[in-house]
């Protein structure tokens, strides 16, 4: 990664340090540090729970079907995380998950609504409902995961709902680090591995919008261990933090790039963003294809657009 908290894991956008939070600092007379991930268990947040695990925390690995997960020690930790059932919907739910924490990060995400579960729902009401909750329990560090491109003035509900998700929290939780990541890659994602099977199998590939719209893609190991970073440091200032990978494509340059490391030359052929989103609708009806074919368009189209999918 380019840039970063210390200089080299992102870039940090300053903002002003707050007021009249009155947090404890947990590291004295040698406490033990407690930090509460909310969806530990997904793509971004069980990295995260290993790479605090090496450092020494206590982790508890916070998600509606914990137990679903298959936890493990950190290979330079003998800790386990701790599975929480909690639902971050729930705000009566959340209250006992993150008492007696040093940190609490809100790593879950929505990418295709259902019904009242919408993106103003989960990255807004329930983000800011955490936040509060930690700030009463007197949390020391909130870190709330977001995504570059987030902006509460967008036509886009996904990344209108990232801005003022953003803001939500702030207003909670004044002392929170907001943590922007590029579209993340690595074994077992919904983007990457997508893109891979879709060049592999498809002679004509249908791409989002002309392929002008450039990425940062980024690993997602690396976010994981640029966020326990920001939570290990003890006087690390309110700030937005953006994380991207070395290289900027855009999406034309990136399937470009696929398919010579996988030895194809499919036909690009442009296809408008309305296309794509009436695949997605269409998609919802059937059976099967609702957790992934649905999620993986949905997902893809709003990254096409901002860069701002994190899954």
């Amino acid at each position: 990664m380019a840039g970063g908290p210390g200089d080299r894991l992102g870039r940090r956008i300053p903002a002003g340090r707050p007021e009249g939070i009155g947090l404890m600092d947990r590291n004295d007379g040698g406490a033990e540090r407690i930090v509460t991930v909310f969806g530990g268990t997904g793509f971004l947040g069980r990295r995260l729970v290993q790479s605090l695990l090496e450092k020494a925390f206590r982790v508890r690995a916070v998600s509606r079907h914990p137990h679903r997960a298959k936890p493990k020690a950190a290979a330079t930790a003998p800790n386990m995380p701790e599975p929480i059932e909690a639902d971050i919907l729930d705000a009566s739910s959340i209250g006992s998950a993150v008492t007696g924490s040093y940190a609490v990060v809100n790593a879950t995400s929505l990418y295709v609504e259902h019904g009242d579960v919408t993106f103003e729902r989960v990255h807004v009401k329930a983000a800011a409902d955490l936040a509060g909750a930690a700030r009463a329990a007197e949390v020391e560090k909130f870190v709330q995961i977001s995504g570059i491109g987030s902006d509460l003035r967008s036509d886009s509900t996904y990344i209108r709902a990232r801005g003022q998700g953003e803001g939500a929290v702030r207003n909670a939780f004044p002392g929170a680090l907001v943590v922007r990541s590029a579209v993340m890659v690595g074994p077992d994602d919904v983007f990457l591995t997508t893109l891979m099977r879709l060049v592999r199998l498809l002679p004509i590939y249908p791409l989002f919008g002309d392929g002008a719209t450039r990425l940062q893609p980024v690993y997602v190991g690396d976010v994981a261990e640029a966020i326990s970073r920001l939570i290990e440091r003890s006087n690390e200032e309110p700030s937005t933090f953006e994380f991207g990978g070395p290289r900027v494509l855009s999406y034309k340059e990136l399937v470009w790039e696929i398919g010579r490391r996988l030895g194809t030359r499919p036909m690009l052929v442009p296809m408008p963003f309305a296309v794509w989103n009436s695949i997605a609708a269409m998609a919802e009806f059937v059976p099967g294809a609702r957790s992934s074919a649905t999620r993986s368009i949905s997902c893809a189209s709003t990254t096409w657009r901002r860069s701002t999918c994190q899954v």
